[in-house]
């Protein structure tokens, strides 16, 4: 991993492969090695003739952890993508988010859209405007003493993942704190570039991702049968359904 400032804020990326360049963006509580590395997506998609970027997410992995619940909404960390492709040079690149990636892709082509080629909003569906589990019981979850004293059902499964991913607990509880902004409806149907929403079918922390899709004109939709918003990250059906999308796409 590598890293860069990101207006005063350290980021830890990685850069592998050589050919047109995809961005990655993971979710909360996660990082690049869980999200994208040990399911086998940088592998994916560097066999394919990809250059592969993805950063971990302030308060996320090797990146800065920031304990100010304001600096850590969406559009700002969509900001720290953009100055990653600035950083690097690059004009334009495919995006892949996974459901808080899904929400910071979102608002890195409303405010960059020349930056973006195309976008793969996964793991989040009709959630993505509705609005996720409760911020609350999460961050009370993280800040909670002990895993036992975590009732929520929901809540404690992102505090085991959280756990698992050896994730600075008190970061992560003021990233769930901070600014939740909504993704407007409108602002979807305004999206030009070519889109693929790809949700596990039992995925309710997401949602419906037919539902996402059919507010964006240009979405297509991939559903990843029989998986959760857990196990849906590294299927099989989801890599091939990404890489067939990024062939065709103009």
């Amino acid at each position: 991993m590598q890293s860069f400032d990101s207006d005063g804020v350290r980021i830890a990326y990685l850069d592998e492969g050589e050919g047109e360049p995809i961005l990655l963006i993971h979710g909360f509580a996660s990082n690049v090695a869980a999200n994208w590395i040990d399911p086998q997506w940088v592998r994916t998609l560097t066999q394919a003739g990809r250059r592969v970027i993805a950063l971990d997410n302030r308060g996320h992995g090797e990146s800065d952890k920031l304990y100010e619940p304001e600096r850590y909404g969406a559009p700002e960390m969509a900001e720290d993508a953009r100055r990653l492709l600035d950083h690097l040079g690059i004009e334009r690149a495919d995006v892949l988010g996974y459901s808080m990636g899904a929400r910071i892709a979102a608002f890195l082509v409303f405010a960059h859209p020349e930056r973006v080629r195309s976008v793969i909003f996964g793991g989040l569906g009709i959630h993505m405007v509705r609005g996720m589990v409760g911020s609350g019981p999460l961050a009370k979850a993280l800040e909670a003493p002990r895993l036992e004293d975590v009732t929520n059902d929901t809540a404690r499964s992102f505090r085991i993942f959280a756990e698992q991913t050896k994730s600075d607990l008190k970061a992560l509880a003021a990233c769930m704190r901070g600014p939740r902004e909504k993704v407007p409806r409108g602002k979807l149907g305004e999206i030009a570039v070519p889109v693929l929403v790809a949700v596990g079918s039992e995925d309710v922390i997401g949602g419906s991702g037919a539902a996402l899709a059919e507010l964006i004109p240009s979405a297509q939709f991939l559903e990843i049968t029989g998986r959760d918003h857990m196990k849906a990250v590294g299927d099989s059906k989801f890599k091939q359904g990404v890489l067939d999308f990024l062939t065709s796409r103009p």
